[in-house]
C-alpha cells in the first residue's frame, strides 16, 4: 500500500477495512446585553480527568457526531465548531505556494472529502485565472453531495467595494451554498495609513457593502474587521452591530498579525460576544495569524470562548508566518473538546489529514517541518531509549493519538527508530522483528557495537544485519 508522507516513514495509510464508521458532528449561542461590559473570561478548564478518561492511542477509532443542518447564521447544537477552511486563498499567499487551477480543484474536492464545512476557494477579482478557479469550483465541488449528504459552502473574498463583490458573487453563486466574505480595516493604524479614512467613513462602507452582497440574492455573507486584534473595542461593537443589521451572518474576527495572546484572544471573543447588538442572531468565527507561534492557541482560546467557526489551513500555511493549522486545532478538539472545551466537536473525517496534507505539500512546495504536530515526519517517531521502552511496553505511554485516526497505519510495531539514543530493550525488539534469536550475552555484545556505529551514522538495515553477522555482509 503506497505510503502517504514520504517524510512519515514508519507510517503508511489503513487499509479500506480498517477504517472506521462514517463519523457524526456541533456550534453558538449568544446574547446580548444592554450596555457595554467586560465579559467575564471563559472558566478554566478544570483539573485534567485521569488518563483513562482522556482519549486514548489504543481506543478504537471514535464515531463523529452528526453535524447539524446548514443555516448561515446560526447552528442548532451549541458545542459545534465549523471548519472554515482557507488554504485555497489566505493559503496560496504564502510567498512562493502558487497553484494551478487543476491543483486548486483536486486540493477543494480533497476538502471536501475531509469534510470541511466551508471552502474559501479564492479571491475572484484578484485575478482571470483565481475567478475561474472559484467559479469551477463552485459548480463542481459546490454541488458534490458527500457520503453523509453534505455539500460545502464555497466562499469568495471581497475588499469593501462593490466590484469585488459582484465579481466575488458571480464566481460563487453556481454553488449550492455560496458565500461571499467581504472585509475592511478597523485598527487605527490601518484608518490612517492604508485607508485614509474616519472610523464612520469606515462604519458606512461596511453596512452599505454587506447590504450590497445582500441584494445580489446571497443569503450568507460573511463580515471581517481586518486587524480586529489592535482595534478599539467600543468600534467593533458598534462596526460589527451595524453590519449585523445590514445582514452579515459570520462575523469573523481576525488578528491578523497575530499580535494577541490566548488570554487576550479568548477575552476578545467574550466581549464581543457580550457586548455587540445583535450577536446572537449570527455565528462568531476566529481568524487567527501566526506570528508568535499561537495561530492554534488563540483558535481554540476563541471556540472556548464562544466562537463557532474557525479558519484555517492545511499544514498551517499562510501569509508570513501562516495561520492556525485545520489539523492541530481538529486533533486538539478531538481529543481535549469533551474534557477541556466544554464539549465541543467538529464535522472533520480525521482519517482523511494526512492524504490532504501531503497533497497540499506538494502542490505548494512548501514542506512541512519534521517536528510539525500531528502531520510531521517525527510526529509517531521515538528514538530516546526510555520513551523506545515505554512505547514497547504500551504506546498509550508517549502518544496520545492514534496514527490511524489521521490516516497512517505504522509499518513497525511502535514508531521505534533506532539510533545513538536508543536502548536494548528496543534493539532487541528490532532484531526480533528481522527474525534473530539472542541470548542476554550475545544482546549486550551487539548492543555496544550497535551504540558505536549509532554515535557516527544513522543506521541503516544493512547495517543492523550486519552487526549481528558480520561474515554475511
Amino acid at each position: 500500500m503506497e505510503t502517504l508522507h514520504s517524510h512519515h516513514h514508519l507510517l503508511s495509510p489503513p487499509s479500506p477495512q480498517q477504517s472506521p464508521p462514517p463519523h457524526l458532528s456541533r456550534s453558538a449561542s449568544h446574547h446580548t446585553p444592554t450596555t457595554t461590559t467586560t465579559a467575564a473570561p471563559p472558566p478554566p478548564p478544570s483539573a485534567s480527568p485521569a488518563p483513562s478518561q482522556i482519549h486514548h492511542p489504543l481506543s478504537p477509532l471514535t464515531l463523529r457526531r452528526r453535524r447539524p443542518d446548514y443555516i448561515p447564521n446560526r447552528i442548532s447544537d451549541p458545542n459545534y465548531v465549523r471548519i472554515f477552511d482557507t488554504t485555497l486563498r489566505d493559503g496560496e499567499q504564502s510567498p512562493g505556494a502558487t497553484l494551478t487551477s487543476k491543483e486548486k480543484l483536486d486540493i477543494a474536492r480533497q476538502l471536501a472529502k475531509l469534510g470541511v464545512d466551508i471552502i474559501e476557494a479564492g479571491f475572484p477579482a484578484a485575478s482571470k485565472d483565481d475567478f475561474e478557479a472559484v467559479k469551477t469550483i463552485s459548480e463542481t465541488v459546490g454541488n458534490a453531495v458527500d457520503e453523509n449528504g453534505y455539500v460545502p459552502v464555497i466562499c469568495g473574498l471581497s475588499r469593501c467595494n462593490k466590484k469585488d463583490i459582484q465579481t466575488a458573487w458571480e464566481a460563487v453563486r453556481y454553488a449550492k451554498r455560496p458565500r461571499i466574505h467581504t472585509f475592511i480595516a478597523t485598527s487605527d493604524i490601518h484608518l490612517e495609513y492604508k485607508l485614509k479614512k474616519s472610523k464612520q467613513e469606515v462604519i458606512e462602507i461596511a453596512r452599505s457593502m454587506v447590504r450590497f452582497a445582500r441584494s445580489l440574492g446571497c443569503d450568507d455573507v460573511e463580515f471581517s474587521p481586518e486587524d480586529a486584534g489592535r482595534s478599539e473595542r467600543e468600534f467593533l461593537y458598534e462596526i460589527l452591530g451595524e453590519v449585523i443589521k445590514a445582514g452579515a451572518t459570520t462575523l469573523n474576527i481576525p488578528d491578523t498579525v497575530g499580535i494577541t495572546l490566548p488570554s487576550e484572544f479568548g477575552q476578545l471573543i467574550a466581549d464581543l460576544k457580550a457586548n455587540t447588538p445583535g450577536i446572537e442572531n449570527v455565528v462568531i468565527s476566529t481568524h487567527c495569524q501566526n506570528d508568535l507561534g499561537l495561530s492554534t492557541a488563540n483558535t481554540l482560546s476563541g471556540a472556548h470562548a464562544g466562537a463557532r467557526q474557525v479558519e484555517v489551513t492545511i499544514n498551517g500555511i499562510g501569509e508570513r508566518a501562516g495561520n492556525a493549522s485545520l489539523e492541530e486545532v481538529v486533533m486538539a478538539i478531538k481529543c481535549r473538546g469533551d474534557h477541556v472545551l466544554g464539549g465541543l466537536f467538529t464535522g472533520i473525517d480525521t482519517r482523511h489529514i494526512v492524504m490532504t496534507s501531503k497533497m497540499v505539500e506538494d502542490y505548494t512546495g512548501m514542506q512541512t517541518q519534521p517536528h510539525k504536530a500531528i502531520v510531521g515526519a517525527n510526529a509517531f517517531a521515538h528514538e530516546s531509549g526510555i520513551h523506545q521502552d515505554g512505547m514497547l511496553k504500551h504506546k498509550g505511554t508517549y502518544e496520545i493519538i492514534c496514527p490511524e485516526e489521521i490516516g497512517l497505519e505504522r509499518s513497525n510495531d511502535a514508531g521505534i527508530v533506532l539510533g545513538k539514543l536508543s536502548g536494548r530493550h528496543a534493539l532487541k525488539d528490532r532484531l526480533t522483528e528481522l527474525g534473530y534469536v539472542l541470548d542476554d550475552e550475545q544482546l549486550s555484545t551487539i548492543f555496544w557495537r550497535f551504540k558505536s556505529v549509532a554515535e557516527q551514522k544513522k543506521v541503516q538495515l544493512i547495517v543492523l544485519c550486519s552487526l549481528v553477522d558480520p561474515e554475511s555482509y
